[in-house]
This record gives C-alpha cells, structure tokens and sequence, in this order.
C-alpha cells in the first residue's frame, strides 16, 4: 500500500526567500515530503502566526519568534538560526553608483535623489526611523515612496529610472537582480548605519506533522543549509 506524500506549510520573510526556497527543494528531493513556501513581511508573519494561521514551519526575525515562543505558537527546542541579512542601497541598472561611503555621504546622495523608495517591513521600519535621524523626513516629504514588499522597492526603482535610490535587504536585491530586474546595488549601507537582521525558523505549534515540521526547521538551520543561504546573501 503506498503511503499518502504529506505537504509542509512554511510561513517565511521575504528576505531569506532563496535561500529558504533551496532548502525546501533538497528537502523535498531527501524525504519525498513537498513544501510549500508563502513570503511575507515580518509584521504580516506576525499578524497570520497570531490569528492561528495553520502552518507548520516559520521563518521569522528574533523579535518576531520570542513573540510567537510567549504565546505558545512555535515548539519549544525547535528554534534555530538561518543566517544574518545587510541592508544596501539600490539603483536603476543605468545610473552611476552614488558615494555612500560615509553616513555623510549616503545622506548627501539620498537628499540629491529623485525618490527614495523602501518597504513596510522590518527593514523598511528601519529605514523610516533612519530617515529620522538623519532629518532627512522632512526635506525629502513626496520624494519618500513605501511600497509593500522587498521585490516592490527594485520594480519601483527600475521603474523610476536613473535617479531614484532603494533601500533594501541585499539578499533581496541579489534575487531581483538574478530575475532581470532593472537595478543594480551600488553598495552595502555605510558600517555605522548599516542595519542587521537576524532570522530564525521553528516549527509552528499544533502542526498536523509535528515530526516532519521539525525535521524541515532543523535543516533550514543546518551547518549545509548556511553553505546555500550564504550564496543567496545571507551569512
């Protein structure tokens, strides 16, 4: 008698989608077991986890795991890191590579930009407040494009043309880059503004696979899964 072929549910950000695309794939192939992979920010992770989304597997930031762990909806002891993301800036494939060498000059570049596009997620919140800091809110105003998604910062900058500047995850830009998207990174942000995103994955509780769910976390977190989410931009 053939035994029924489960399917694994992840809940993944979108910053780690390659990787955690590649991953999904070697597991299929090594356990017969198919995975399904839906990207999202972190604060939409958030807001699907909370309301009891069934799933079996997150990948998610830190922040968003110790709030998943206090209200019981990840396995304990099934957590593990994947990997570490850096924020860079973007431009359209055409158009010089700004200096962004120093805070100095990235906000120089920034002020002289046309639009200045970033996301609504985790990395996008972050750039808001940067903008902040850098007083930079207000004398840029209209020029301030959000858009939803990582994908959406690049198709906006390519988009726009010479002149406009993303900021965004740089395993994202990698992704986009690699799908013939019109942009290009012009450089990492500047050390002492550059923002560090952590990721873990953990299996969701109340999976109808609990087993399997964290077998798939495990090797999203394995030493073999760093090689692949290395590649992808992810250290």
């Amino acid at each position: 008698m053939t035994s029924t072929v489960s399917t694994l549910k992840v809940l993944s950000a979108g910053a780690v989608k390659s990787g955690v695309a590649q991953v999904a794939k070697e597991f299929e192939r090594a356990t017969g077991t198919r995975v399904t992979v839906e990207f999202n920010t972190a604060p939409e992770l958030r807001k699907r986890i909370a309301a009891g989304e069934a799933a079996d597997v997150v990948v998610a930031p830190p922040a968003a795991m110790e709030e998943f762990q206090k209200l019981g909806k990840i396995v304990a002891g099934s957590r593990g890191f994947v990997g570490r993301s850096r924020m860079g800036v973007v431009v359209h494939a055409g158009a010089p590579a700004p200096d962004v060498a120093t805070s100095a000059a990235f906000r120089k570049a920034l002020a002289a930009a046309t639009a200045v596009v970033y996301n609504k997620a985790s990395s996008g919140i972050y750039s808001a407040k940067l903008m902040e800091k850098l007083g930079l809110d207000k004398e840029l105003g209209a020029k301030i494009v959000v858009v939803d998604t990582g994908s959406a910062i690049m198709k906006t900058v390519a988009e726009r043309g010479p002149g406009a500047i993303g900021l965004a995850q740089i395993s994202e830009v990698m992704v986009m880059m690699d799908k013939g998207c019109a942009v290009k990174l012009a450089a990492p942000l500047p050390d002492e503004i550059q923002n560090v995103t952590s990721y873990d994955a953990a299996a969701i509780a109340g999976s109808k696979s609990p087993d399997a769910a964290r077998k798939l976390a495990g090797s999203l977190a394995s030493d073999a899964a760093k090689k692949i989410f290395a590649a992808t931009g992810i250290s």
